[in-house]
């Protein structure tokens, strides 16, 4: 498509040379600034997700590696490892996100966890995943420091590619004895979760020793004498004061608990303009409060775009996805908790993650992007969910054994719906790690010697990039709308039109190595020239059909305009 361009805009370029000098120069003022856009528009019902553990991706700043005497012992992969914010901007600034097609990241949480280990039956672990906050103001000196987020989203943005902050609302860390636990008109402590009800499931503690917020409360609070302290310690205590003086007299809330989240956690959007969030345990929260957390998120970032319009990357409103652990597609809008049925695509939700195809990838491929095709455009029409195959916390990943990773990549990738790309899928990362309790397995440090030293790791990487890339190029293939092309081989269309932009697609699976036919009538007329970005073959459409000969089984066809 390159090429092309090059050649389309070369034909006024002789035109002007013959007949104003000037006229070139304005012709080639043009391809500058349209050739980088490529015109594909992101939209977030066909993203594909990069996930990351900070921690656990690439140390970027050895210098930051230990803080707060974290020195204990731990069990195997439960403490930290040494992945920064620094880590990750490098990645982006080498290209490697880009080169994966990758076109929104989120990592774990980056705020200040507590400072103790404890132990949950697992070994000693430390905060190193971020869900234990002790602090949402400051970023964990461990993962780096504001001035580092600042820069990894200003390298993310240069690139086209979005920032998911992952954001915890439900509870603080847990107790140590360098932690204190939270005044209880901020927290429970008990009883625990049984996830049989909905007040089960929200009025309680995940776990043993995880205070849970009460976010369900409109009672006014004092801030907790260890933060106060810890401001004061730092030298930061009136300007925290200040700015939550000013955020309760504009928004008029009580001084609930959930209200000082909010305002801390939008913070991040005002201050930097990240592009949304990834919500942390959304059904443990009284769903209002998810509202809230949208209303102001949303204020946030239109206050960022009016005072850097420079820097506004598109008019696509914030975004949020939810972790409603175990929801699946099948659900449609609505998620049971045994008694109650809540709809949190009405709380501020875009996405929820899917839990569901993890179970539906060895099905045959037209089953699986059919469901999902029609689930999408009906029940959760607007809509969309983040599919996934492997994650940070789920035991029971799709092929844990990495034996499947071609297979894995065509179901996650081409399946209609956002994508989550979990660290490591593209790279075989291995997720049975010997020593490991619960789900440390899933959690070991990125296998970059793996990519680095082992043809087979590479390959694999390579169709992952493929994919990817085609995907980023075409929101047809998250965002459209699906149709069966040929049963055998097995060809599918994807059509995405928003306003006057149109994507058309045709992908080919389980195709033949060698000669192969592939049947496009009825989508592409004769004579239409394509290419096959797999293979990096332009082919014409002649009596309905393509036919390519190389060695590859997949064929991943767009337009040549």
């Amino acid at each position: 498509m390159k090429k092309l361009l090059v050649v389309l805009f070369s034909i006024p370029l002789f035109i002007g040379c013959k007949k104003v000098k000037k006229e070139p120069e304005v012709v080639t003022q043009v391809v500058e600034q349209e050739s980088p856009k490529k015109e594909v528009p992101f939209v977030w019902e066909g993203a594909n997700v990069y996930f990351l553990l900070t921690d656990r991706f690439n140390n970027g700043n050895p210098d930051n590696d230990i803080n707060f005497d974290r020195t204990e012992e731990t069990g195997v992969l439960r403490g930290f490892e040494g992945g920064d914010i620094q880590g990750i901007t490098q990645k982006i600034k080498e290209g490697y996100f880009t080169d994966l097609g990758i076109n929104a990241i989120w990592f774990t949480p980056i705020v200040e966890q507590i400072h103790g280990a404890t132990d949950e039956g697992t070994g000693k672990t430390y905060g190193y995943h971020g869900y234990w906050a002790k602090d949402w103001t400051a970023i964990d000196p461990n993962f780096g420091t504001k001035k580092d987020l600042e820069e990894l989203v200003k390298t993310a943005h240069s690139k086209g590619i979005r920032i998911l902050l992952d954001v915890v609302l439900n509870h603080t860390g847990p107790v140590t004895e360098k932690d204190p636990v939270w005044p209880d008109d901020w927290v429970r402590t008990g009883p625990k979760c049984e996830f049989t009800t909905y007040e089960n499931t929200t009025a309680c503690t995940l776990v043993e020793n995880l205070p849970d917020i009460l976010t369900e409360s409109d009672e006014a609070v004092e801030l907790p004498d260890a933060l106060l302290a810890k401001w004061k310690q730092e030298g930061r205590l009136s300007k925290e004061l200040d700015e939550l003086q000013l955020f309760f007299e504009r928004t008029g809330y009580p001084r609930a608990p959930r209200y000082y989240i909010i305002k801390w956690l939008t913070d991040y959007i005002n201050d930097l303009g990240v592009d949304g969030f990834r919500v942390d345990t959304v059904k443990h929260v009284n769903e209002n409060a998810w509202s809230d957390l949208y209303t102001e998120a949303t204020y946030a970032f239109e206050m960022w775009k009016k005072k850097h319009q420079d820097q506004v990357l598109d008019e696509n409103p914030f975004y949020m996805v939810g972790e409603v652990y175990n929801y699946g597609i099948s659900g449609g809008r609505d998620f049971d908790f045994g008694d109650k049925k809540v709809d949190f695509f009405d709380y501020g939700f875009k996405s929820l993650i899917n839990f569901e195809l993890k179970n539906d990838a060895d099905k045959n491929y037209e089953a699986i992007f059919s469901k999902y095709n029609k689930l999408l455009q009906t029940k959760l029409k607007d809509k969309s969910v983040l599919n996934y195959l492997t994650s940070h916390d789920d035991g029971a990943p799709y092929d844990k054994e990495r034996k499947k990773p071609y297979r894995a990549a065509n179901v996650l990738l081409l399946t209609p719906g956002a994508s989550q790309v979990y660290y490591g899928d593209e790279t075989s990362r291995n997720l049975i790690i010997e020593g490991t309790e619960g789900d440390a397995t899933l959690r070991s440090f990125m296998n970059w010697e793996d990519l680095d030293s082992l043809p087979e790791i590479q390959n694999i990487h390579k169709h992952w990039q493929k994919l990817g890339q085609f995907r980023a190029n075409h929101p047809a293939i998250g965002a459209g709308k699906h149709k069966r092309l040929a049963k055998s081989p097995y060809v599918f269309s994807r059509t995405y039109v928003n306003g006057d932009y149109r994507d058309k697609v045709v992908v080919g699976l389980d195709l033949p190595k060698g000669k192969k036919s592939l049947w496009v009538k009825g989508f592409f007329g004769d004579g239409t020239v394509l290419y096959d970005t797999y293979s990096e073959t332009e082919v014409t459409v002649a009596n309905g059909k393509v036919v390519l000969d190389n060695a590859f089984d997949i064929a991943l066809l767009e337009l040549v305009e």
